[in-house]
């Protein structure tokens, strides 16, 4: 039960809280109509702000010509990448996540995923200024 409301308030933070959500995340989810399609209209999501992510890192390591500093671009995208998934993890830590957080979980995880993505390209357009 901890779980799950921990789920259902982590679902409604990262629905208010995130008003950067796509048009084509707010368009797919009005027309939803059970909790499978709500969990594709996030994987989506989180796929579109994940390619959004990959275009800013490519111009990020287009911009740092010194092999050393390509290599530490590189060695911290890895290391968030790490961060990244190890926070989902303890976020929701059962190992029968569908059990334990319901038909909402892979919902949850996307969104979660896209918010942190988010965060993570803020943190790359300012790297991207020193260059």
């Amino acid at each position: 039960m901890r779980y799950l409301l921990a789920a259902v308030f982590l679902f409604l933070t990262c629905s208010f809280a995130f008003p950067q959500n796509s048009a084509q995340y707010q368009a797919c989810n009005e027309k939803a109509n059970a909790q499978p399609d709500l969990n594709e209209c996030a994987r989506q999501e989180a796929d579109r702000v994940d390619a959004k992510l990959n275009k800013l890192y490519a111009q990020l390591l287009a911009k740092a010509k010194d092999p050393n500093d390509v290599a530490k671009i590189k060695a911290a995208e890895r290391a968030w990448i790490a961060y990244r998934d190890a926070y989902i993890e303890a976020t929701y830590p059962a190992k029968d996540k569908q059990l334990e957080y319901g038909s909402e979980y892979l919902t949850d995880v996307a969104m979660l995923q896209a918010k942190l993505t988010q965060q993570h390209m803020a943190d790359l357009e300012d790297l991207l200024k020193q260059y």
